[in-house]
């Protein structure tokens, strides 16, 4: 549930930038946008992979489909809809475990949503409608925070939602890098969406000014300690979540994740101020934070039972 609304929350936050960015700005912002949603996904855009157009050609008809897919295509399994819809199911089955605020919040946000293909937002700002699903994600989160009671359930609904931020933001980042690295050079632009799609612009203004420089963006992003978004906070909220849990029924398995956790916080900590390959660094963190996800299953739900010897 935590992992399928955080992610409902990210994809909703760059999709309203995204829909944001289609009144007033050139083609090429437009192109980069979707090129980070659909990398940070892995996942082929219809009609094949996006090619950067020559002039501002990217009509709102491309835009338009790119949306839907990524918005209500059933068939997409990270599309808005189905992990809201996922989100959903999971609170369904584990209404005993939930407050009574939480499930209400959602299934009405759920009810509301169920039906709705792209047509009936386009037409209508969709920047609107992204806003307040975030905004709905966003209630359901200030509604656990404030009523639901604090055993493991509550501890494992944070630890899926932040395992899920250490894998989406390590992501969105390469995806930047790459497009960078194609261009030979960068463009202030695109790492001022990027703080701001990870509420980081106001921060990152006020500590550095105006102009956003890639070197102390990425580094904010990445390693600021109070930043909620951030890499090294989401992997530190992962680890006082295994504190509160303790190693589990497979006790092996989260042992190695509690390990593996803390080899994390050393890296982004100590590594990175003077190992200069960044970009392998995040790969690393990406790729760790993905086996983290396995270790997770395997402590707490996919353990194997203990036979007694006869």
């Amino acid at each position: 549930m935590g992992r399928y609304l955080e992610r409902t929350e990210c994809m909703c936050r760059l999709l309203q930038l995204q829909t944001e960015a289609l009144v007033d700005r050139p083609a090429r912002d437009i192109y980069v946008g979707w090129r980070r949603l659909y990398g940070v996904l892995r996942r082929i855009p219809p009609g094949g992979a996006l090619a950067l157009p020559e002039g501002d050609d990217f009509t709102l008809a491309d835009s338009y489909t790119l949306a839907g897919d990524l918005t209500f295509e059933r068939s997409n399994p990270d599309s808005v809809w189905n992990c809201f819809a996922q989100g959903r199911e999971n609170a369904r089955q584990m209404r005993h475990c939930i407050s009574a605020e939480m499930w209400q919040r959602l299934n009405l946000a759920y009810l509301r949503l169920r039906d709705m293909e792209i047509e009936d937002i386009w037409g209508a700002l969709p920047e609107g409608f992204y806003a307040g699903l975030a905004a709905e994600t966003d209630a359901f989160d200030g509604a656990a925070q404030a009523t639901m009671y604090r055993d493991e359930g509550w501890s494992f609904l944070r630890l899926g939602g932040f395992i899920e931020r250490a894998q989406f933001a390590p992501a969105l980042l390469l995806q930047q890098l790459a497009i960078d690295a194609e261009s030979d050079g960068y463009a202030e632009e695109d790492w001022a969406s990027l703080l701001e799609a990870s509420h980081a612009l106001e921060v990152y203004n006020r500590r550095y000014g105006a102009a956003v420089h890639p070197a102390a963006a990425l580094d904010l992003l990445a390693t600021d300690p109070l930043l909620p978004g951030s890499v090294y906070r989401s992997l530190k909220q992962i680890s006082g979540e295994f504190a509160t849990l303790g190693a589990g029924p497979g006790a092996d398995s989260g042992y190695a994740a509690q390990r593996l956790i803390g080899r994390l916080l050393s890296l982004m900590q100590n590594e990175w101020p003077d190992n200069r390959d960044h970009e392998g660094l995040l790969r690393r963190v990406l790729s760790e934070a993905t086996n983290l996800h396995f270790m997770i299953n395997e402590a707490y739900f996919d353990y194997p039972l203990t036979v007694r010897a006869e």
